[in-house]
Formats: C-alpha cells, sequence, structure tokens
C-alpha cells in the first residue's frame, strides 16, 4: 500500500508544495491508472491526478491556465475550470477523480470536498457515449491491432461503422434542438477506389447552420481518422501491452455500468472484477498473440448490458446547469475571496 501522505515529502514532489498554482490551492489529489483501479502490480507507476483551484486573476483577469503536468512523476493536475468541463461530458479520465475509496486520495481540501459531496451532478446519459462507445471503438481497434494483415477490408469497415454510429448518436443527443441532418448511414458496395465496401450517409440538410454542419463532419471524420492511427500504433505493441489494453475496455464498460445502473462512480474495481480484470491483462485470454473468443464472449455480455442500461437509466440526458452553475460559482467565489 502505498504511503500518499508521505510523497509530498519527497524532493522529486517539492512542485506540490512550491509551485504557486498548486500548494494550498489543491482541491483534490489523488492516485490514477492502475493504482486507481486496484490492477497495479510489484513495479508499477505511481500516477496522481488532481484539480486545483484557479487564480483569482484567471476568473477575473486576464491570465489563464489548464493543467499543471509533471512527467517525471506522472502527475497532472487540472485547474478546477478545465476539469468541470471534463466532468460534465463525463470525461473517462476525469470523472475517475471524483470516484476514488477515501484512502486513495492524497489531498483533499473543504472546497475538494463539496467537489466530491456534489459529484451526482455531473452524472448523467453522457456516461454511455464516454464510457461503453468509446469502449466499444477501442476494442474494434484493438482487434484491427491484432489481425491487422488478416481482417478483411469490409470486416474493418464495419468495426469503423460501428463507432461512426455511435459518434452520430451522441452528437445527436447533444444537438435535439437542430432540426435536419443525417438521417441513415450504411454500407454498400465502394464506389471509392481501393475500397470493396464503404461507409454512406443519406440526409437532409435544408436550412441547416454551416457551422453545425462542419461540427458534425469534424465529428464522423476523427472517428475514421483516429481509428486507423490508433491501429496503427497498436499494431507495433507487444503481447503484454495488448493485454493490458484488452483490460481496460472491460473496465471502461465496469465503470460506465456502475454510473448508469447505479449513479455511483467507483474507480477502485471490486475484488470480483479485479479477478477478471488482472486475468486478462496476465494473458489468460490470449493465445499466439490473438485474442481468443471467450474474451469475446465477456465483452458481448458486457456490451448488451450496457445498451439495456443506457435505455433503462434514470440518469437525465444532460447535467442540471443551474445547480453546476451555483456549485461553481461558490468554489470560484472562494478562490477569490481566500486570496
Amino acid at each position: 500500500m502505498i504511503d500518499l501522505k508521505s510523497l509530498p515529502g519527497r524532493p522529486e514532489y517539492a512542485f506540490l508544495r512550491d509551485h504557486p498554482r498548486l500548494g494550498s490551492r489543491i482541491m483534490l489529489l489523488g492516485v490514477s491508472g492502475s493504482h486507481g483501479y486496484g490492477t497495479n502490480r510489484e513495479g508499477s507507476d505511481i500516477d496522481l491526478r488532481g484539480v486545483t483551484m484557479n487564480m483569482p486573476s484567471d476568473l477575473i483577469g486576464l491570465t489563464s491556465f489548464e493543467q499543471f503536468e509533471d512527467r517525471s512523476t506522472d502527475t497532472v493536475i487540472f485547474s478546477f475550470r478545465k476539469a468541470v468541463n471534463l466532468f460534465l461530458n463525463c470525461n473517462p479520465n476525469m470523472i475517475e477523480i471524483l470516484g476514488l475509496d477515501e484512502n486513495q486520495y492524497m489531498i483533499i481540501s473543504p472546497a475538494g470536498r463539496e467537489l466530491l459531496d456534489n459529484r451526482h451532478l455531473f452524472l448523467t446519459k453522457r456516461a454511455a457515449a464516454s464510457f461503453g462507445h468509446y469502449a466499444d471503438a477501442q476494442l474494434r481497434r484493438l482487434q484491427n491491432a491484432i489481425a491487422r494483415d488478416s481482417l478483411s477490408q469490409p470486416s474493418r469497415e464495419e468495426h469503423i461503422f460501428r463507432s461512426v454510429s455511435h459518434a452520430l448518436e451522441d452528437f445527436n443527443r447533444k444537438n435535439r434542438e437542430q432540426e435536419g441532418g443525417i438521417s441513415r448511414l450504411y454500407i454498400d458496395d465502394a464506389v471509392t477506389d481501393g475500397l470493396e465496401t464503404e461507409i454512406f450517409l443519406d440526409g437532409d440538410f435544408r436550412h441547416y447552420p454551416l457551422r453545425k454542419y462542419n461540427e458534425l463532419m469534424n465529428t464522423l471524420h476523427s472517428v475514421v481518422r483516429e481509428y486507423d492511427k490508433i491501429g496503427k500504433r497498436n499494431h507495433k505493441k507487444d503481447d503484454n501491452h495488448l493485454n493490458k489494453h484488452a483490460m481496460h475496455l472491460i473496465r471502461l464498460f465496469m465503470m460506465g455500468l456502475d454510473i448508469l445502473e447505479e449513479g455511483v462512480i467507483r474507480t477502485h474495481r471490486p475484488e470480483e472484477d479485479l479477478r477478471l480484470l488482472l486475468s486478462i491483462r496476465n494473458g489468460d485470454f490470449m493465445v499466439d498473440s490473438v485474442l481468443i473468443p471467450a474474451f469475446y464472449d465477456i465483452v458481448a455480455e458486457y456490451e448488451a448490458r450496457f445498451s439495456r442500461a443506457e435505455k433503462e437509466s434514470l440518469l437525465p440526458d444532460h447535467p442540471d446547469m443551474e445547480a453546476v452553475g451555483k456549485l461553481v460559482e461558490h468554489i470560484n467565489r472562494q478562490a477569490i475571496l481566500e486570496e
């Protein structure tokens, strides 16, 4: 067990005390990565993630600040303003900061405690996209990384299609007030040279704002671009890295289900979950650098459960911005007055 309280006293963590944007301004600071999830092994790096108050000059002056990073200690501390924006979208890498066990925090200031007490304000059905759909897209990229040379182009197009469809669903959820747009995505025989099949779209763009159209197309284009980029990068990873990647896909489903089904953020996984996650990481589901069918059976079960949870969740579609606004204003007032 890491003695978190001793870390600030180490020379390599002196920035926590000495940096003008940190010190007493830090609201929350805790472990992240494998130590946060409980999947750490001997020798696992210690990652720290946190939130720090903005300075008054950020709020009513001319300065700006998004995050502090110290790569030598794998520490990233976000400004409160940036953190809130990421919390509102249920960003998996950020929302987990609000769901650590109490003993996994190194620092909880009074403002940090207030943030933890109000974490429910950030739990919405947006978690379906940020956790479930992201995990699903990553799985398809993982399949492509392992079997890029053996998968047919139509199979790869099916994977991309599923990811693009999820991105479109999320875009439409966030822009329900906008009439028109893409009415249908589908795969058909390709008209582009070098492809057997490809994704097509039908839509109605009458009186559709040009800026919103550009935003929509950029959203879909980025999915295709990132799919190819990540696939090429993962292709060179060894089995240990691929197993770790596969483990985190399942973990994303687990955390997303906690949010959608129970309305809770549970970063450190329960013992039952850890047995499965560590089994995946240890290579029990990979033979000859290929994930075996049993792994995909597990994925299919989680996907089905996640689909039900998304439809049946009692969470709101969007955050209560009035309540979030009051919380943000109260904490920012403290940041100004305490200065």
